[in-house]
């Protein structure tokens, strides 16, 4: 990295920080802090839910699996846009009819507080730290690029670069702090301004990279066998198709992607949503996935290398292409592009947690008037804590990861064990009458127990089945569960007539209640990140002799783009009435 290229990852992080912090003026009470007051725009929680499918582990994982494979890796990702549609037909839009301010609410009325306590606790374990190995997986990526010079307290004397310790300390507190002050208007437009980064730097990248393999036609002939295939491997059809309905469950039951269908105006919103995130799944991966997929005919994999030597070299693919072919400064954008990544990862995560031991569990024990303004402020404070306690655990969870050792793959055997199983009845619980809390006890124990056995019993035995027992177990037997338990139920359960009761108090509500009025200010942001980082492009020409065109022509699109946005805000925001402070719905009792 080069001066420009630190220039721009600093001015990128205090950016971010600035906007955060900014954000927490719109801030008034917890369903600001952890549901934006209902009133984030649509595209900015499709944008967000999209960003919260993104770590540093997607360039590495995923950019390993397209060097050594090929295109399966796109493919593997389309599911994610399927499955993201799907959720958008049939989910995403209930979520926000049932007028809760977080999921969780949603799980205690529907399966009662064993079931709350159980989710919260066992899904808050494995998603805190997997976050947790995602932030020491970008520190990694951060400091084999960051050399710094001798005597600067931020060196680690052993490589010369920037400390790994001090990489995971600044970009975690970065996080940490604007999504405990600034809450989940801070997590959705920071996902947003992150999503404008990734692009920008991966659309970049595109025309470099295949000027180098000699444009699409050359990328297609140079190919090798079977690298432009749709399946590879033991990444089967019936995977794929198991992979979508994983992720299914996933997008359309999982916390933090359930938080963006709740926090719109409403339920065609919340579908908008959905569909935004599906659409960008459909149309990007081959995008962000070209680069690695294209140094695998520019550095191929020698005929000798060793299975050791060919991991190392897919894990490295996406950073040495980025290095090939980008310009000065650009590569401390990708650096900031892989960052916003898992930053949105992260702050998800904290600001969902966060909300359900404030609101569902805190303010449950604690009883008293919730309505009441000295309470709500309280309860702010007591998130805002809440938000920092489990930055701080996170921070500790990725220092700890090298004294883990072989805790990564734990962590994947055991996240497998538990999407379904844990996310599955809340899918059904939301579609189906029929299903009590019965059915999240009986699927979680037995597709755990069955899970567990083949993971940790017989793994030996089933290895030569490929991925498929995974799917049976880890997809066809939740299913199978559930269905068995609908069909033997003979009434509606208990907790489908509390949410009922519930959905049509708030739709009374609704109807009593004044609209929400159009806010400019998240577009305003927008255009001012695009108008900004145009100016970062105008900037880089001073500082490159090659590929200026490609530069000023990027400079001049991002302005364009800016303007456009900023204009059609201010005319809009010009014939409907000003935006209120604060959210103009009241608090609602639970």
């Amino acid at each position: 990295m080069v001066t420009a290229d630190y220039i721009v990852l600093i001015c990128y992080l205090f950016g971010i920080f600035a906007v955060g912090v900014g954000l927490s003026l719109k801030v008034k009470d917890t369903r600001d802090l952890f549901a934006a007051g209902g009133r984030s725009p649509w595209w900015a929680a499709g944008l967000s839910g999209f960003m919260t499918m993104f770590s540093a582990g997607t360039f590495v994982v995923w950019g390993g699996i397209a060097y050594r494979l090929g295109l399966v890796a796109v493919v593997i990702n389309l599911m994610y846009g399927i499955a993201a549609i799907l959720v958008g037909f049939f989910v995403a839009g209930r979520w926000k009819r049932l007028g809760v301010a977080t999921p969780a609410e949603f799980i205690e009325r529907r399966f009662g507080a064993g079931a709350l306590h159980f989710y919260t606790w066992s899904m808050m374990v494995y998603r805190m730290v997997g976050v947790g190995v995602a932030l020491y997986s970008l520190a990694i990526l951060v400091v084999t690029l960051m050399p710094l010079a001798e005597g600067n307290p931020l060196r680690d004397p052993a490589t010369g670069n920037l400390g790994l310790t001090w990489a995971i300390l600044i970009f975690g507190g970065v996080v940490v702090i604007y999504t405990m002050v600034g809450g989940l208007w801070a997590v959705l437009m920071t996902d947003v301004l992150q999503f404008i980064v990734l692009n920008l730097s991966v659309l970049f990248m595109i025309p470099l990279i295949l000027a180098e393999v000699g444009g699409v036609g050359g990328f297609v002939s140079r190919a090798p066998a079977g690298f432009l295939q749709p399946t590879a491997g033991s990444y089967t059809w019936f995977f794929l198709a198991g992979w979508c309905a994983i992720h299914f469950f996933m997008v359309g039951a999982e916390w933090a992607f359930a938080q963006r269908y709740i926090c719109v105006p409403s339920e065609q919103d919340a579908r908008k949503s959905a569909f935004l995130f599906g659409l960008l799944y459909l149309v990007s991966p081959i995008l962000w996935l070209l680069p690695p997929l294209a140094w695998r005919e520019i550095h191929p994999i020698p005929a000798d290398a060793t299975g050791a030597e060919i991991t190392a070299m897919a894990e490295q693919a996406y950073i040495l292409a980025c290095r090939h072919v980008l310009p000065a400064g650009m590569v401390g954008l990708m650096l900031a592009a892989m960052f916003s990544a898992t930053a949105s990862m992260v702050s998800s995560q904290l600001n969902v947690f966060a909300g359900v031991l404030t609101e569902d569990i805190y303010a449950k024990l604690r009883g008293g008037q919730r309505g009441s303004e000295r309470r709500q402020r309280e309860l702010l404070w007591v998130g805002r804590g809440f938000s920092l306690l489990l930055g701080v655990v996170l921070v500790c969870l990725a220092l700890a990861v090298p004294a883990l050792g072989g805790a990564e793959q734990v962590i994947v055997a055991i996240t497998s064990l538990l999407v379904a199983p844990l996310l599955a009845p809340t899918v059904w619980g939301l579609l189906n009458r029929f299903v009590g809390q019965s059915a999240v006890w009986v699927t979680a124990a037995v597709c755990i127990g069955i899970g567990g056995l083949a993971t940790f019993v017989f793994e030996e035995q089933l290895k030569e089945f490929g991925k498929t027992p995974e799917i049976l177990i880890g997809v066809v037997l939740p299913v199978l569960v559930l269905v068995v338990i609908t069909l033997c139920s003979r009434q509606p359960a208990a907790g489908w007539e509390r949410v009922e009761a519930h959905v049509e108090a708030h739709r009374l509500r609704q109807l009593a209640g004044a609209a929400i009025p159009f806010d400019p200010s998240p577009a305003y942001i927008v255009a001012g990140c695009l108008g900004l980082c145009s100016v970062m492009m105008a900037g880089l020409l001073l500082v490159n002799d090659q590929d200026r065109g490609t530069i000023a022509a990027f400079g001049a699109a991002l302005a364009m783009f800016a303007t456009v946005i900023a204009a059609a805000a201010f005319r809009r925001a010009r014939r409907l009435p000003a935006p209120v402070g604060s959210s103009s719905l009241a608090p609602e009792a639970s």
